[in-house]
């Protein structure tokens, strides 16, 4: 019994920190920045899911609701870049390259977190990525000092959604643990001036 306790305890935390915060790109309140979370590349352009997340972004930033994009991925190798293919993706559909800022070191949600905060200086954001993954984002971001709401992209039941859904039940655990004991990412590095600078491009 009390291992069924501790099994569900994390994924109900994300549920009371989260659920409040996620809306729809509609309705979600104005913010200066949005966060886009990597979801992986297929010969070097992003998977439908993360076409996905970058799509809902793109809407943000054309009715107004973001000044700027943060793409977050991994380029841990010079064969894989996803925050450059996420670039691609939004200039393609009319968001400008200078409203965009990469981070190439958002290798998990918690490294993505952390380094919106302390890298890049954003302290409120609108988070982007699939409804099973969106209140694990919100609760993290909010544990690394971002406050947050969270837009969830909708997406067909298919093996790719039932895999997805899945692995966040195992994946709460850490999230616990990440919120817990606000770990360094991976890496950290300087501070970075591009979310600054982009939205003093857009004020002008």
């Amino acid at each position: 019994m009390l291992a069924c306790v501790f099994a569900i305890a994390p994924a109900t935390w994300m549920h009371v920190v989260a659920d409040s915060r996620v809306r729809t790109v509609a309705e979600v309140p104005a913010q200066d920045v949005a966060v886009v979370f990597g979801a992986g590349l297929w010969k070097g352009r992003p998977t439908p899911y993360l076409a996905h997340r970058l799509d809902a972004a793109a809407e943000l930033y054309r009715t107004g609701k973001v000044r700027v994009v943060l793409v977050t991925g991994d380029n841990s190798r010079v064969e894989y870049d996803e925050p450059d293919a996420m670039r691609t993706y939004l200039t393609a559909r009319g968001v400008p390259g200078k409203q965009i800022v990469s981070d190439y070191a958002g290798f998990d949600t918690w490294d993505s977190c952390v380094r919106a905060k302390k890298i890049f200086g954003v302290d409120r954001a609108v988070l982007v990525t699939q409804g099973f993954h969106i209140r694990r984002a919100v609760a993290l971001c909010r544990a690394a000092g971002v406050e947050s709401y969270g837009v969830g992209v909708g997406e067909p039941h298919d093996s790719v959604w039932y895999y997805g859904g899945a692995r966040e039940m195992f994946a709460a655990g850490k999230a616990a643990l990440d919120a817990t004991f606000t770990p360094d990412p991976r890496f950290l590095g300087a501070r970075e001036p591009g979310v600054k600078e982009a939205l003093a491009s857009a004020a002008r």
